[in-house]
């Protein structure tokens, strides 16, 4: 059985439509289930800092870095402190703050590479990698 060009296009294209609509169903993740410290209220609503707290955590680095200013409500241990209460550390396992939601989103998660992620946890010397 010979089929036509359209004929086969057409077939060609419900199969892709089928398949996209099966791997969308089966591909879904569900979204991090994420704990905080509730006798604290963050700097910003949730949504909001979805939205924004990349821009909020790199204006609180060039205050750190430019001006000296370190601790405060908006400094990143005090984020750790909140976000870090049901596994002790925002990164590291699949269920930490940080690391659920950025996998969740296909981001880069890239502040730990110098910055301690456990709660309380302190550097002593020089921080970061060298370079």
């Amino acid at each position: 059985m010979k089929l036509g060009r359209a004929t086969r296009f057409t077939l060609v294209a419900m199969l892709a439509g089928v398949v996209s609509l099966v791997a969308m169903a089966a591909g879904r993740v569900p979204q991090p289930a994420l704990e905080v410290d509730k006798t604290t209220t963050c700097v910003a609503p949730p949504a909001e800092m979805r939205r924004t707290h990349m821009d909020l955590l790199k204006h609180r680095r060039d205050r750190t870095v430019h001006a000296g200013v370190r601790g405060g409500k908006t400094s990143l241990e005090t984020c750790i402190d909140c976000h870090a209460a049901k596994t002790g550390a925002v990164t590291g396992r699949p269920d930490a703050f940080c690391e659920a939601c950025h996998a969740y989103a296909g981001v880069r998660l890239d502040c730990f590479e110098c910055h301690q992620s456990q709660r309380g946890a302190k550097l002593s010397g020089a921080q970061g990698p060298s370079r």
